[in-house]
């Protein structure tokens, strides 16, 4: 099979098919590739991870409480990591008793170091405290893959 199948039944973006064919080379040991692939984008941190941007209806819409949407919504972690400053309080209570925020970036992001360092961040700190802790944790992410 194509890598570029494979791809496209993880649902990703335009960066990571051109990934996908840079791996395409002639026709042998398919199944390697393909476990090599899967690696590549579903395990292994890379800069793609960090840019890369999903749809918006993939995106992180952030609320209050079920049924009260604040109106912002990040679509990549440099969105997140920005909205994440200026939310109200509330939505980074309700999201993170949840596990929604460690949830996209696992699954949506396919981070899933970044998802679970942020779930260790949990502990009896102020929901300020919190903020910047998944800040600082999303900043070193950054600083690390470049």
């Amino acid at each position: 099979m194509d890598p570029l199948i494979i791809c496209q039944n993880f649902k990703i973006n335009t960066i990571d098919l051109i990934t996908a064919a840079a791996l395409r080379v002639g026709s042998a040991s398919t199944i390697s590739r393909k476990a090599q692939l899967k690696k590549q984008l579903l395990v292994k941190p890379t800069i793609v991870k960090l840019l890369r941007t999903v749809p918006f209806e993939s995106g992180f819409h952030f609320y209050t409480a079920l049924g009260n949407y604040t109106g912002i919504t990040a679509t990549n972690l440099s969105e997140f990591a920005a909205k994440l400053k200026t939310i109200p309080m509330e939505s980074i209570t309700f999201h993170f008793q949840r596990n929604d925020f460690q949830n996209w970036i696992k699954y949506t992001i396919k981070d899933a170091e970044i998802a679970e360092r942020i779930n260790r961040a949990k502990g009896a700190q102020s929901t300020e405290d919190l903020r910047k802790e998944i800040l600082r944790i999303l900043e070193t992410r950054t600083a690390h893959a470049f």
